[in-house]
């Protein structure tokens, strides 16, 4: 008989090169196809009859049990839903009136989480899948799912994100664990490594910092920068002596960052460093009345060790490049007492002379960020109606909502409500994202008036498109009582753009309908406790 492995060579090269198949079963070459598909047959039979049961495998341990409530029913139902209107799986999108489930999703985990419910079992893998195609769910749906999703996890590898994102999955320990620490730190894999130390920082910063300078020397340049950039979770003082050592590094990536880090320490040697180097170069004019600026003329070995990039990029120019650095990295408490004692306020609205304003004004925005100051943020910021878009410091929108980043979370969302205001919504998408969800008001109220007079105008309504979408995840659902009348389908302006009228429409019906959607959510969800 033929053997199996001249039967798969015969397949592969083709029965008319391989008649040796035909010959054995005495058939002419015109059948060879078929007595090779014979012949395979009988092997396969003669194979399985042959093989002998091999020890059962060893059954997976149970998972552990999930001590948190229930979902109610409603609940439950309304999760599947969600779940089903993944992304090639279900009807989502944003066609017609329709809300968009995709998006909802991550709101209704977080009301699932604040109420401390366990996930239904049979919904995890669902789960999985959807926390496997989007990060942002990953902390949420994770919380959601418990310990169960590591148990599955361990067993299908398409969900190894829960193993290293979750303490307690079997590549990331408890941080707690210090000989599982130290293991997984000296012996996992990259990825690994890079979770374990945010853990640990976010847990001890002081472990995670001895943790990292046990392995620094040995660690490659391109793995010691992603490490050194954990610390920036829990910065502290007691970070200053590794970050000063690490100036010297071999890595110039490796030395910027660590220079940005201790400029975000103001008491550090560095940030005092910057300061002496900056304020030669900046200060009162004769009348005291204004700034004058001497930008740097050489950058010399000591300013490279401490973070500036002599190399400018395209366009700007060396000068300038090398001043923007110094400002940055100065502590902000250098210019009350080098500018007259004036306030963050008053030193930003002196005139500066000989056009280095902007440069000025952008190197304190991104001081501002960088050291969390929320004097200087308001200073550079100004009033939310203040002229154009760019107001008395900050020189972009870009700017300005990093800005508004240093500022508490109602402060943040009333000096929008004030550009909307002043200025509408062609320029605020930006400023929106920093806002917390639900808006509060009177920033709610803003976005409603905005959207009502951009559809009063006829302006062209697809730029609105983007502000539309943040309105349905982040507008308070009370807000579908006022926006009801907005529904309707208003007449055509001679001046506006065609077809506006019936967009409109469908875009507050899909508002109305989704703000009133996670309404019914918040109430299915608290539906256990109101019994």
């Amino acid at each position: 008989m033929t053997t199996w492995e001249e039967l798969v060579t015969s397949a592969l090269l083709g029965t008319d090169r391989r008649g040796s198949v035909a010959q054995a079963a005495g058939r002419s070459r015109k059948d060879a196809a078929a007595a090779l598909l014979d012949q395979a047959a009988l092997h396969t039979v003669r194979r399985r009859a042959g093989l002998r049961p091999g020890p059962a495998a060893r059954l997976p341990e149970q998972a552990q049990p999930d001590p948190r409530p229930a979902l109610p029913a409603a609940a439950r139902r309304r999760l599947a839903m969600l779940l089903s209107d993944r992304p090639g799986v279900g009807s989502g999108g944003r066609r017609g009136t329709a809300p968009d489930l995709t998006e909802l999703l991550p709101q209704w985990l977080s009301g699932a989480n604040a109420h401390g419910y366990a996930a239904p079992p049979e919904l995890l893998p669902a789960l999985l899948d959807a926390a496997r195609g989007r990060t942002d769910l990953r902390p949420p749906a994770l919380a959601f799912a418990g310990p169960r999703a590591l148990w599955l996890a361990k067993l299908n590898p398409e969900w190894k994100f829960a193993l290293r994102t979750t303490p307690g999955g079997s590549a990331l320990p408890s941080p707690d664990d210090e000989d599982a620490v130290r293991r997984l730190w000296e012996e996992g894999l990259f990825a690994e490594r890079v979770a374990l130390l945010g853990a640990v920082r976010a847990y001890d910063a002081e472990a995670a910092r001895v943790l990292l300078e046990s392995t620094w020397s040995t660690e490659r340049a391109e793995d010691r920068l992603m490490f050194l950039d954990s610390l920036r979770t829990g910065l502290a003082d007691g970070d200053e002596p590794f970050l000063e050592r690490a100036l010297s590094d071999r890595s110039r990536n490796v030395r910027t960052t660590a220079a940005e880090l201790l400029s975000a320490l103001p008491t550090s040697a560095l940030a005092g460093r910057m300061a002496r180097r900056a304020a030669t170069s900046i200060a009162l004019d004769a009348l005291r009345t204004g700034i004058t600026v001497e930008a740097p003329h050489e950058c010399d070995p000591g300013m490279e060790r401490d973070g500036v990039v002599a190399t400018p990029p395209p366009g700007r120019g060396q000068r300038a490049w090398w001043l923007g650095q110094l400002v940055e990295a100065a502590p902000l408490a250098t210019w009350p007492q080098r500018l007259g004692g004036r306030t963050p306020a008053q030193i930003v609205a002196l005139p500066v002379a000989d056009d280095w304003q902007a440069e000025l004004h952008a190197a304190w925005c991104r001081a501002a960020v960088r050291q969390r100051d929320a004097a200087w943020s308001r200073a550079l910021l100004g009033a939310p109606a203040s002229p154009g878009a760019a107001g008395p410091g900050a020189v972009s929108l870009a700017e300005r909502a990093k800005l508004l980043g240093t500022l508490p979370e109602g402060e943040r969302a009333d000096w929008v409500a004030g550009f909307i205001a002043a200025h509408g919504l062609s320029e605020a998408f930006q400023l929106l994202g920093m806002c917390a969800v639900p808006w509060s008001e009177p920033l709610g109220g803003s976005v409603v008036d905005a959207l009502n007079i951009a559809r009063d105008a006829g302006s062209y309504p697809w730029s609105f498109s983007g502000v539309m979408g943040l309105a349905e995840r982040c507008l308070d659902p009370a807000a579908a009582v006022r926006l009801e009348a907005l529904t309707a389908t208003p007449d055509e302006r001679e001046d506006g753009a065609p077809g506006a009228g019936g967009y409109w429409a469908e875009a507050f019906q899909r508002l109305v309908g989704t703000l009133r959607l996670r309404a019914v959510m918040r109430e299915e969800l608290a539906a256990a406790k109101v019994r």
